[in-house]
């Protein structure tokens, strides 16, 4: 009897991917050198968060090196053309970067600049590489609600090359209802939204993403598990889960991965989706990420269905198919 041929992965899509998480440790230390940046450290103790960090604030402290590097259009846009090439090696044909415009401006550089060499980035990576990207712009819960309005607005004048925006952020400190402006805005013109909820607080947190900012995905939400009504309205409309094992296990939003809900979540019909996160702060990729779930080659279509179809960039950066 011949071996039963080897199953062979779905073409990967990857949702939830932020830009200034995902810097090669490599290219930080480069980066710092050229800009005459002392490390105190070497460069992967900075820029790689243990297993367990126990909160959000201190996962997110990781990041804070590769923001000081990313001020430059030249910077960032090696960085987004590197992020498309670590994609194409881990087998994804489509991915979303994320990253928040208004925290590149330290050194005089404008939003409008920072996405424009954020998307050149991307434009590089896609013609060496074949994979197709999207780009999302993120408002942050912490700041105010004019912060917010203009990353929307900034989103609006570079519509051809963004495909969403994007709430992040520590839903326990900071609630959605400041940003419904940016989120309004946005909707008016078509632009589809995504919203972190469920990450670092419960239910409600998703409730008030779907509800007052009309998100049509969910970054994370391990929380929303144990809402039984919430989960029966995730299921009815759809809404991806974009799920990131390996960073939910470190910011403390599941205890392990054992305990993670996304096996049982894809089994009941919900729409889980598997990303990374942060591929350099969790030194992950999205092999790795289902390889620590033990899932099966089915299980992985499945989900790989589910986050093809809730792709924004495939129809936002097509002129003839915008919402009106």
């Amino acid at each position: 009897m011949s071996p039963r041929p080897t199953p062979v992965p779905a073409p990967r899509h990857e949702l939830h991917c932020h830009l200034d998480g995902s810097v090669r440790p490599g290219t930080v230390a480069d980066l710092a050198r050229t800009q005459g940046l002392t490390l105190d450290l070497p460069v992967e103790r900075l820029v790689t968060a243990p297993p367990r960090c126990g909160s959000l604030s201190r996962f997110l402290a990781y990041i804070d090196v590769p923001l000081q590097v990313l001020q430059t259009p030249d910077a960032l846009h090696r960085v987004a053309r590197e992020l498309v090439e670590d994609w194409s090696a881990d087998g994804v044909v489509y991915g979303e970067a994320r990253f928040a415009p208004q925290l590149h401006t330290r050194r005089g550089m404008s939003m409008d600049e920072a996405v424009r060499a954020v998307s050149d980035g991307l434009a590089a990576g896609r013609r060496a590489t074949g994979v197709r990207t999207g780009l999302l712009l993120c408002c942050l819960r912490h700041q105010t609600p004019d912060e917010s309005l203009a990353v929307a607005e900034t989103a609006l004048r570079h519509r051809d090359q963004v495909a969403g925006l994007d709430l992040a952020g520590d839903e326990r400190l900071h609630g959605a209802e400041p940003h419904r402006p940016a989120f309004d805005l946005a909707h008016r013109a078509g632009l589809p939204c995504t919203v972190h909820a469920g990450e670092a607080a419960g239910p409600a947190a998703v409730w008030e993403a779907l509800d007052v900012l009309g998100a049509r995905r969910i970054g994370h939400g391990v929380r929303c598990a144990g809402d039984g009504a919430l989960l029966e309205r995730l299921r009815r409309d759809g809404i991806a889960l974009e799920m990131c094992p390996t960073s939910n296990v470190q910011t403390g939003a599941v205890p392990s991965l054992e305990a993670h809900p996304a096996t049982r979540l894809l089994a009941e019909g919900l729409a889980v989706t598997v990303s990374t996160d942060t591929r350099t702060t969790s030194a992950t990729t999205l092999d790795r990420e289902f390889a620590r779930l033990g899932w099966s080659a089915g299980q992985e279509r499945q989900a790989q269905a589910h986050a093809a179809g809730a792709a924004f960039a495939d129809t936002a950066t097509r002129p003839h198919d915008r919402a009106p």
